[in-house]
């Protein structure tokens, strides 16, 4: 089956991507009638040294998008290593030359051509080694594996000495690193190779002395990266930084990467004398039962949320909340928590904050930080109902959500409605919990038809979400959790 591609023709997808690019670049010019690029100032550059740089189109920025950076051009990512057009060009392009470069790819399935199938199939559980950028055949096709793993595959064969193109590259040199997007990869993966390379490099012992990350040379839409090695001394160096108007040239800072202090020391967090004034403990051993039965619930419902969330964005809500899961349960490992309930809730809001992610991570954060303020005097029910509170408000504040919004907030705030009775006198714990946690879960399946009117589901068309709101079944479970944790043992 043919790809989707956005063009207007096949015939003149060349031509418009040629157009589009000049058009957004005041640098560069168009030659009338033909596809060449050239420079803007071009007329002010008579007497100096010409430098042509060609390619076929699908490469992109490889080429037009290196106008103003001298360009030794060829069929591999290493021939974007450059020196700018100053002084010697071709002594420049000698010294990338005779240098020592090298490059590998490695692709996750086939690119294709514009009105074409795919130039090549992959199984789903095989990689293509060494691939060239139109897609030709690669050296083995072997089985998919961890980005460390493949990164190590792909140095191992790029510096083995008994392959005839193999590049020099042992302990003690001094490379630069370019890590390619070869057109298709995710930022994300293009991240986590980049680190596993410089990992890998570093531990056999080489120097890394510039590190380009980006899609320097691509095969349209190829799901796969190259990496290229290029052996460099201090004058190559200085022609590798040299300053350029290239456009797709990175702005890259002129400082080696080994050697260099990338990680700061977290700030100590100064230990905290228990509230002395807080009335009403609670006792370290029922929260640390009350949070496994939490984690277990959550860990259960999580490819039910993914499923729910799927009808509305990226399908991860389950996942995200399983991993506040795993959070707290490796942090219940490491010892008890505190038994102060405003203690617990701090702790607990940072460690969401840093290890939950999304948006769901950063507003149970805010929503914990509050409410543990009221609950640092006393913590009775009174106090437990004010905590709820702040949470809720808290939450609408830098959320921007409101009950009837389709969120998780309305599972939060139908429990809240029901929790004010906890502050009148003679208040029972669990006939109010137990209106709280049965209003949660009718709120979270009344979401089902709810116009979204905050996060990501009110991009959505309200046709398409007939299902309830992920966020909302998610409050409302944990919110069962706790209820049926605390009756277990008869709180």
């Amino acid at each position: 089956m043919t790809s989707k591609k956005l063009v207007n023709s096949v015939a003149g997808c060349a031509d418009d991507a040629l157009a589009g690019l000049v058009a957004c670049n005041p640098n560069l010019q168009l030659l009338q009638g033909h596809r060449v690029a050239l420079r803007s100032d071009l007329d002010s550059l008579k007497g100096r040294v010409a430098l042509l740089s060609g390619g076929g189109s699908g490469h992109e920025p490889a080429h037009a998008g290196f106008i103003g950076k001298g360009m030794l051009t060829g069929v591999i990512a290493g021939a974007v290593f450059t020196s700018p057009a100053v002084g010697s060009i071709l002594a420049a392009i000698r010294a990338v030359a005779q240098a020592g470069t090298g490059t590998l790819g490695v692709s996750l399935a086939s690119c294709s051509v514009p009105g074409s199938k795919p130039t090549f199939e992959l199984s789903a559980d095989e990689v293509e080694l060494g691939l060239g950028i139109h897609g030709e055949a690669g050296v083995r096709r072997i089985k998919m594996a961890t980005a460390d793993k493949i990164v190590a595959i792909m140095l191992d064969h790029m510096t083995n000495s008994s392959n005839v193109s193999h590049v020099p590259v042992q302990s003690g040199s001094s490379v630069v690193l370019m890590v390619n997007n070869l057109g298709g990869l995710s930022f994300l993966e293009l991240g986590i190779i980049a680190d596993a390379a410089v990992r890998s490099l570093e531990g056999r012992g080489v120097k890394i002395a510039r590190a380009l990350v980006g899609t320097f040379m691509s095969a349209l839409e190829m799901p796969g990266i190259s990496l290229t090695l290029l052996l460099v001394d201090e004058p190559l160096l200085k022609l590798i930084d040299a300053d350029t108007t290239a456009s797709a040239w990175p702005n890259m800072a002129k400082v080696s990467v080994t050697g260099r202090t990338w990680i700061r020391a977290a700030p100590t967090e100064p230990l905290e004398a228990p509230d002395s004034t807080a009335t009403g403990g609670t006792d370290s051993k029922q929260m640390v039962l009350v949070l496994e039965r939490v984690c277990t619930t959550l860990l259960g419902l999580e490819e039910h949320l993914n499923a729910l969330d799927r009808a509305a964005g990226d399908g991860d809500c389950g996942t995200t909340h399983s991993r506040a899961a795993r959070a707290i349960q490796g942090w219940l490992k490491e010892g008890q928590p505190p038994a102060s309930p405003a203690q617990l809730l701090s702790k607990l809001s940072l460690l969401l904050l840093e290890k939950m992610g999304g948006s769901s991570g950063a507003l149970y954060g805010l929503f914990l930080t509050a409410a543990a303020q009221p609950l640092k005097a006393k913590t009775d029910l009174p106090a437990w109902s004010a905590a709820m509170d702040a949470g809720l408000e808290a939450m609408q504040k830098y959320g921007k959500a409101a009950p009837g919004d389709r969120t998780m907030l309305d599972s939060l705030w139908a429990a809240g409605q029901e929790l004010q009775a906890w502050k009148s006198p003679g208040a029972n714990l669990f006939q109010i919990l137990t209106k709280a946690v049965k209003s949660a879960e009718a709120a979270a399946e009344a979401t089902r038809n709810m116009e979204a009117g905050a996060g990501r589901a009110s991009y959505i068309s309200s046709a398409r979400l007939d299902q309830p709101d992920p966020g909302a079944v998610a409050a409302a479970a944990i919110l069962r959790a706790i209820l049926e944790a605390l009756q277990g043992q008869g709180a």
